[in-house]
């Protein structure tokens, strides 16, 4: 087990925060700051820099560190290698998603995982794809789930499962449950995600595929968040392209209806990322494959909603 000051240290360090540290421990900030005095008495030198308004690592502090990192590895290589004996799954596992992944599809992939594996502690970070590669290569998540190409070279990459980006409009658009043509399409006000975003790649490659550049769009606004999109248009501030997993609640309410576009590609692959090489083992590899076992049903689920919005 990973000795608790060291992991508090660790927490500590990679916020350089007390409060978000807390938080995260779910201790209180008290506690918290107990556990770093006794680490420091202990080693009987400061591992933190509290001065000038804002918390730093101290020379000590950062030698520690590195240490820390390894005995929280450490910790969960014999969490893994028991759990492979006993034949049960245990320990941590930190995943990282993009955006429409992490609020639409993580928890109910996490929820069955769990049922399986109730004593695998799981965390999670999201962010847009970028940002998500960016921490598988730091080390900081050990798989990863995004919705847009992976331009790292450092990575894997493995297509899990389809999405389909649809064009959404408020309920009562001249447009909704139509067909609409590019020419009309791009003088519309255009909602879209911020740069970055795998959803915004998939749109305007799909708009390069048939002769259209980017600069051609009629942007209104941009969002860093699908759900700021989707309440823009129930709101009539334009229209969106969004994942089909993102729409089907509003859709299935009512609150927004489907555009089509005839001769717009807007089909990707949700992927599996992990650091280039092996197939991961442990509880990584155990959730890549329960992902892959259980990807079709909910694609199923997902094109029956979108089926009935266009009819």
């Amino acid at each position: 087990m990973e000795n608790f000051r060291l992991k508090v240290f660790r927490v500590v360090a990679s916020h350089l925060n007390f409060s978000r540290a807390a938080e995260e421990l779910l201790l209180t900030q008290p506690a918290v700051t107990q556990q770093i005095k006794a680490l420091e008495e202990e080693y009987g030198v400061p591992l933190f820099d509290r001065s000038g308004g804002k918390i730093t690592l101290t020379p000590s502090g950062k030698a520690l560190l590195p240490f820390a990192n390894r005995l929280k590895e450490i910790s969960e290589e014999a969490y893994a290698a028991v759990a492979r004996v006993s034949g049960k799954l245990a320990g941590q596992l930190t995943i990282g998603a993009s955006q429409t992944i992490g609020q639409y599809l993580l928890p109910t992939f996490i929820a069955g995982f769990l049922r399986e594996n109730p004593r695998v502690s799981i965390s999670t970070i999201s962010g847009n794809t970028d940002e998500i590669l960016q921490a598988l290569a730091a080390h900081l998540i050990e798989i990863a789930l995004i919705e847009g190409p992976a331009l790292r070279k450092d990575v894997h990459v493995e297509p899990f499962m389809d999405d389909h980006i649809v064009l959404v409009v408020p309920a009562s658009h001249e447009w909704a449950e139509q067909n609409v043509d590019l020419p009309a399409l791009i003088k519309a006000p255009l909602l879209m995600r911020e740069f970055g975003s795998g959803s915004r790649r998939v749109v305007e490659k799909a708009f390069s595929a048939v002769g259209i550049s980017s600069k051609k769009l009629n942007i209104r606004m941009e969002f860093d968040s699908t759900e700021s999109l989707l309440n823009a248009v129930e709101a009539g501030l334009g229209v969106t392209f969004v994942s089909q997993w993102a729409a089907r609640n509003h859709l299935a309410l009512g609150a927004l209806k489907v555009a089509r576009v005839p001769g717009l590609k807007l089909t990707r692959k949700f992927s599996i990322v992990y650091p280039a090489g092996p197939v991961p083992d442990g509880n990584p590899g155990a959730f890549r494959a329960y992902l892959v076992a259980r990807s079709m049903p909910q694609m199923h689920e997902a094109s029956q909603v979108i089926r009935r919005a266009k009819k």
